[in-house]
């Protein structure tokens, strides 16, 4: 931007294939190609990022843990404002249904196979909603008591989410939606302790945390999970925070308190 002009970067991450290069090949499934040669030009990459974060008068990180990358890559600091998510499409209901559910894209760093691995152990119902280029495998994997469903219309979506018994996140994000869209219709998460989890669950008042990327610690939070322990509408109050209406407002209020004209 020119020097008057004022430049807000609203941060989801810095770049993957810069700073976090196996991650990034992990998450998008990278050709031969660009696996042989990415790696020959991270430095200048990281060169040219880092001069080009310095020309950002204020960050906003969408989690701690991308404030935390921000800090460390580029020296600056960040104000936190978690995306908006639209807590009005969810409702608590009183019919809570015998499975435990996951949405999600089916790819691996999703790391959906962990839920499978522990509830092949546990002989307990999952139901898994969500397509991607992993579905093969995990359904060949699977025992009879794990159900894949597809893509499914979003109202069916949301219904499913009011009626499970928990929803289950095993994968490490920046942030991640869909935990707070299952607190939003009053349903305890089951989540990997990591990530944007750590900013949108509660421990033993919205989920429980599971310490390790491994099925057996997903088990176990499992084993000492009981979803009548919980209440919904507590659940929902805590994700209420995340609204649209409440993403506005802090973004403005940001604005407004460093003098920036609107």
């Amino acid at each position: 931007t020119r020097p008057p002009t004022t430049h807000v970067t609203y941060c989801l991450t810095p770049p993957r294939y810069v700073w976090n290069y196996a991650d990034y090949i992990l998450r998008e499934g990278v050709g031969t190609l660009p696996r042989l040669f990415l790696p020959l030009f991270i430095g200048r990459l990281r060169h040219w990022d880092v001069r080009a974060s310095q020309r950002t008068d204020h960050f906003i990180a969408i989690s701690q843990t991308v404030r935390e990358r921000i800090i460390s890559y580029y020296g600056r600091q960040a104000a936190i404002i978690y995306p908006p998510v639209d807590t009005s499409a969810y409702q608590v209901t009183d019919r809570i249904d015998d499975y435990i559910l996951i949405v999600s894209r089916l790819v691996p760093y999703k790391r959906i196979h962990l839920a499978v691995e522990a509830f092949n152990a546990l002989k307990l119902p999952l139901v898994v909603i969500g397509e991607g280029r992993a579905r093969a495998a995990l359904e060949r994997m699977a025992q009879p008591n794990v159900r894949f469903l597809g893509r499914l219309p979003q109202e069916e979506v949301r219904r499913s989410m009011a009626r499970c018994q928990a929803f289950i996140f095993p994968g490490e994000e920046d942030f991640g939606i869909a935990p707070v869209e299952a607190q939003a219709a009053g349903r305890p998460v089951i989540a990997y302790a990591g990530g944007g989890a750590l900013d949108s669950v509660v421990q033993d008042v919205t989920g429980i945390f599971f310490r390790e990327p491994a099925a057996e610690s997903l088990a176990q939070a499992v084993r000492q999970f009981d979803h009548r322990a919980y209440d919904p509408a507590a659940i929902r109050a805590h994700a209420l925070g995340f609204d649209t209406q409440v993403f506005k407002e802090k973004i403005i209020d940001f604005i407004k308190t460093r003098g920036i004209p609107l």
